[in-house]
């Protein structure tokens, strides 16, 4: 596999805070667009702009959970980080030390049978390493995970945020909460600068949307294993619609990383896209490439980040690396709450050159 590009970002461009809390709303982020190696910048409300009739949005319709809890082990503080329902009933999930900024911590020596006491009463068995000192197959005992996590979670965040918000500051205008207690332990963000106006203006403009689920599990800044199985859903009026577009000369633009992986997980070798529901640990590399999505819409990636070869695999190695020098070199900012990457096809492939509309 090849090793995606290491990218060096400074503290000062990690997000803190929402972009609502920084300036005018959700969608007060800026935009930058890559056609191939041609980067332009924008504001998030020029997407319209960027996008053509005929083209299809896909979305995750998948909720943000309220998916850390505290809770102790033999008597010390931690908090649980729920990631993931298995089909077996067991959730994927991690341990993190809580820490005095009021984040959390990479926690390490936990083994297996280590019993976690959940308030409630409840009580969680590690049973199953999925990584290395991290992530846990673990079963419950005494409380059903959903409810617990409405009546004493919060949104996960990390030591980049500068406070809790609440959870709704971490839900998109597409989630639909009601998934039977399923949902994301991390936010689908690449959608969280969308807004109803957005929307209406896009779907005036003849930009179609087709939903799709994949209940994505934690992804901690500390360390980037490729995703294990995840929950995903893709009906099939959303096949219709993406196969519908395609024939007729659309581009399929995918909004977030999570989108695209629901998606190729229900495309055949042949490109045509089948209702498709289950578990996927589909990871898209440059070798496996995309048979479907077009385009991206995506934040900005960790260094060494196992999504940057997904980009890589829909944009190119050397327009990839053109688009983070922009980023870096522009102060974008990273991470949920921060700025947002396009990623279209190129139109003329003998053009090199940035240029800036706003920003």
């Amino acid at each position: 596999m090849t090793a995606p590009i290491v990218v060096r970002v400074p503290p000062e461009l990690f997000a803190s805070v929402p972009a609502e809390v920084r300036g005018r709303g959700r969608d007060d982020v800026r935009l930058m667009v890559s056609r191939g190696t041609a980067v332009t910048h924008h504001a998030f409300g020029e997407l319209a702009g960027q996008l053509r009739a005929g083209d299809v949005l896909v979305v995750n319709t998948s909720a943000t959970l309220a998916a850390a809890v505290d809770a102790f082990v033999a008597g010390r503080p931690v908090v649980v980080h729920f990631s993931t329902p298995g089909p077996d009933g067991r959730w994927a999930g991690e341990l993190r030390a809580p820490a005095a900024s009021g984040s959390t911590e990479r926690r390490r020596g936990d083994r297996a049978g280590a019993v976690v006491a959940l308030p409630g009463g409840g009580r969680l068995v590690l049973d199953e390493a999925l990584s290395p000192d991290r992530l846990w197959w673990a079963r419950t005992e005494g409380v059903a995970v959903p409810e617990l996590m409405r009546r004493y979670g919060r949104p996960i965040r990390y030591s980049y945020t500068e406070r809790d918000q609440p959870l709704s500051a971490y839900q998109t205008v597409f989630a639909l909460p009601d998934a039977g207690g399923l949902g994301s332990a991390e936010m689908p963000s690449a959608a969280r600068p969308f807004t109803a106006g957005l929307v209406a203006e896009l779907v005036r403009r003849g930009v179609g949307f087709a939903p799709v689920t994949l209940h994505t599990g934690v992804a901690s800044a500390e360390a980037h294993e490729p995703p294990y199985p995840e929950r995903f859903e893709v009906a099939g009026a959303t096949a219709r619609l993406v196969n519908a577009a395609r024939a007729g000369g659309g581009r399929i633009v995918a909004v977030g990383t999570t989108a695209v992986r629901a998606l190729e997980s229900a495309a055949g070798a042949d490109g045509v896209v089948r209702a498709a529901a289950g578990f996927t640990d589909l990871v898209v590399t440059p070798r496996r490439g995309v048979r479907v999505v077009d385009g991206l819409l995506t934040g900005l990636h960790e260094p060494e980040a196992s999504h940057l070869l997904m980009l890589e695999a829909i944009a190119g190695r050397a327009a990839l690396a053109v688009a983070y020098d922009q980023a870096l070199s522009r102060l974008y900012l990273w991470h949920e709450f921060g700025d947002v990457h396009l990623i279209l096809p190129e139109e003329n492939p003998h053009r090199v050159h940035c240029s800036s509309n706003v920003w």
